[in-house]
């Protein structure tokens, strides 16, 4: 040992004589040597950059408790763990210090001090690993009562956690060590396990967990179990076994068995028993006629009804739904599917209802799509003044929406100024208050993480450096910004896909902000066109318009061309395999292998292609091509024959599938941001 550390210093010295002073250079060929479990070298390095690097000092620190904890020097970790738990701003290293301290006191034989600095930074702890760590460390202090409390609650809090089967095997242990003292689970610990089990997707090992727990629970939570039972089966595909079940299952506990109607409900729509659906409905009515089971049963049926186009059907299974649950988060869109029936079969209440829709439900997604039908109502009632109110109130509210691209197309042709009353009336409307416009310029603790991810990313720690701006962006006042610079770091590390993903969570508005109000790379980093030569290329070829066509790669794959669906689709465009196959043919691309797909020019080639055979087999109709590209021609073919539409908009309006008509709105909303930052005279400004 001592001939190591006389090596160790040798070498930190001969780097001292060598005139080394770049303490960025110095930290890179530190953590290297860590890397490189050069324990001593590591160590008598780090041991001077503290004073050297003062903005990077926890790292520092970080570096120098672990190479002195994996070097078995565990009494001098918690204090070179210091300065992390110190630092300005707060260290994003903070909770894995406290953990690393722990265990630290616990290697060192200083167990009650492991458990006290785990108490004291509990709130603070990445969890189940935190509540692993209090487990071992107050077995190790020898209270295995509490440690046992621990491990159960990693056990039947995190039951599909790695940490689960460790918890698992020490809580046996104890269990026999403890005997009669070994503490009981809770009940309600218990049936958390089962059902978090449930809804991750695994229902054969909830449904035996919770046959086991029966003899233990009673009452309420009894009856809770034995319903879900039932609904590991429906879960499980074993519909039939459900169905019997519940029907046989006698349940004295009101929402349990509000649960069990509900699922009744949904095993006679699956084996297409309609009679069954609605006598289990009336009776939830009449028995549970407030309980969220109900809720949730009428609006599962008045969805499957709308996917057929039964408004007579639908419309009263709607109307229920936000008129005994107004203020359920359902009743929004339960609403609106009303308001839309109505519109479309030219009612003459439509207006009112939209009306009304925006008035009792501001905050609601469908209020775009009230505004602008509200316009085109005005617009044909020849009073282009309430229309231009509509309008410009869709342009204020939602600036990079669907339906403001239509909003603004129709105001180009209204001179009349805007209706008094309307906007008297939209004033009245109690839009949510959203930031239209933000700085960009970093104040004071922006620029500090700024330049610490930097001089990370110099040391060569990217990891980290991207790890700093996520807890910058994730705690601090300027996730914007620090979004751009992590959308930045990201675009050079991995590409463009993660770098929009960063722009999505940590500037989660950014689609309320008009164009003008970010700086251009922002916008960019959010709206990236690589591969652009290609795309247009194939994009021309085929006559399509380029933007769009990056704006469904964008909403497809995220321009990432590596990427693989559920559904084994690959690539920007998400093509899957078989159809590949059948393109390439009919492209002659030579030779061809489904890894192909994976090559941006080879996959540009067929996506173009795909999109435009679509569209001619759809006689030209954007927006239905766009919901088979997302649905299947079959069903975009159904859909058109569902009204006789005026405009494409009410189209996508009845689109039944949330998803399908949310992703045409987004390819066309998208299409219209590309060509506003990329076309002939782009609407972005310079960063400052």
């Amino acid at each position: 040992m001592k001939r190591r550390w006389a090596i160790a210093l040798a070498v930190f010295a001969g780097w001292a004589l060598s005139g080394a002073s770049d303490p960025i250079a110095d930290l890179k060929s530190a953590v290297a040597a860590y890397d490189g479990r050069r324990y001593p070298g590591a160590i008598a390095a780090l041991s001077t950059l503290e004073k050297r690097l003062p903005k990077l000092a926890d790292y520092v620190a970080w570096y120098l408790a672990s190479a002195q904890f994996d070097s078995q020097n565990y009494a001098a970790v918690p204090k070179a763990l210091e300065p992390v738990w110190k630092n300005v701003p707060p260290s994003p290293l903070a909770a894995k210090a406290v953990m690393l301290a722990s265990k630290a006191y616990v290697a060192n034989d200083e167990s009650k001090q492991a458990v006290e600095i785990l108490r004291k930074n509990y709130a603070t702890l990445p969890q189940p690993a935190g509540d692993l760590a209090m487990a071992n460390a107050f077995e190790a202090a020898g209270d295995a009562v509490s440690a046992a409390i621990y491990y159960q609650r990693v056990y039947y809090g995190f039951p599909i956690s790695g940490e689960s089967g460790q918890a698992e095997t020490e809580m046996g242990k104890l269990r026999a060590k403890l005997g009669d003292a070994y503490p009981p689970a809770m009940p309600n610990a218990m049936l958390g396990r089962a059902f978090k089990l449930l809804d991750g997707g695994n229902p054969q090992r909830a449904k035996k967990e919770l046959e086991s727990l029966i003899p233990q629970l009673g009452g309420a939570e009894r009856d809770l179990a034995r319903v879900r039972i039932g609904v590991a089966d429906y879960e499980a595909k074993e519909t039939l076994a459900a169905q019997r079940y519940f029907r046989a299952l006698e349940i004295s506990s009101p929402e349990p068995d509000a649960e069990r109607l509900c699922y009744l409900a949904y095993c006679a729509r699956r084996l297409k028993n309609q009679d069954e659906v609605h006598a289990t409905l009336d009776k939830l009515a009449r028995l549970y006629p407030q309980s969220k089971w109900r809720l949730q049963a009428v609006v599962s049926d008045a969805n499957s009804h709308l996917i057929e186009n039964e408004l007579d059907t639908y419309e009263p299974l709607y109307r229920s739904c936000y008129e005994t649950f107004p203020k359920e988060s359902q009743a929004a869109v339960c609403h609106w599917k009303v308001v839309w029936g109505h519109y479309m079969r030219r009612r003459p209440d439509a207006a009112e209802l939209m009306r009304a829709h925006l008035r009792l439900f501001p905050a609601s997604e469908d209020s775009p799509a009230a505004l602008y039908f509200l316009g085109r109502i005005a617009e044909g009632a020849n009073d282009p003044a309430s229309a231009r109110a509509y309008y410009d109130e869709i342009v204020r509210e939602y600036p990079n929406y669907y339906y403001t691209v239509l909003a603004r197309e129709r105001l180009t042709q209204i001179t009349a100024p805007p209706s008094a009353s309307v906007k008297e009336f939209l004033h009245d409307v109690a839009f949510p208050s959203r930031m239209r416009t933000l700085n960009f310029e970093p104040n004071a603790t922006a620029k500090a993480r700024i330049e610490r991810s930097r001089l990370l990313m110099q040391a060569g720690l990217d990891d980290m450096a991207e790890a700093e701006l996520r807890f910058a962006a994730s705690t601090e006042d300027q996730p914007h910004v620090i979004a751009m610079e992590l959308a930045a770091l990201a675009d050079r590390r991995t590409g463009p896909d993660q770098a929009m993903r960063f722009i999505k969570r940590y500037a989660s508005g950014y689609l309320y902000m008009p164009l003008d109000s970010a700086p251009k790379e922002f916008w960019k980093l959010a709206f990236p066109l690589p591969y652009r030569a290609d795309l247009e290329k194939f994009s021309k070829q085929n006559g399509l318009d380029p933007y769009l066509m990056a704006a469904l790669i964008r909403q497809e794959s995220e321009f990432n061309p590596k990427a693989v669906s559920r559904a084994n689709a690959r690539g920007l465009t998400q093509i899957v395999p078989a159809t590949g196959r059948e393109l390439s043919r009919r492209l002659k691309v030579t030779p061809y292998s489904t890894p192909r797909l994976f090559q941006p020019a080879v996959n540009l080639q067929l996506g173009t292609f795909y999109l435009k055979t679509i569209v001619d087999r759809l006689n030209g109709h954007w927006e239905a091509a766009l919901a088979a590209y997302n649905a299947g021609l079959s069903r975009a073919h159904a859909w058109l024959s569902w009204g006789d539409f005026r405009e494409p908009a009410e189209f996508v309006e009845t689109v039944p599938f949330s998803e399908t008509r949310g992703y045409i709105q987004t390819v066309l909303r998208n299409a219209d941001v590309y060509r506003r930052l990329y076309g002939p005279t782009p609407q972005i400004r310079a960063a400052k």
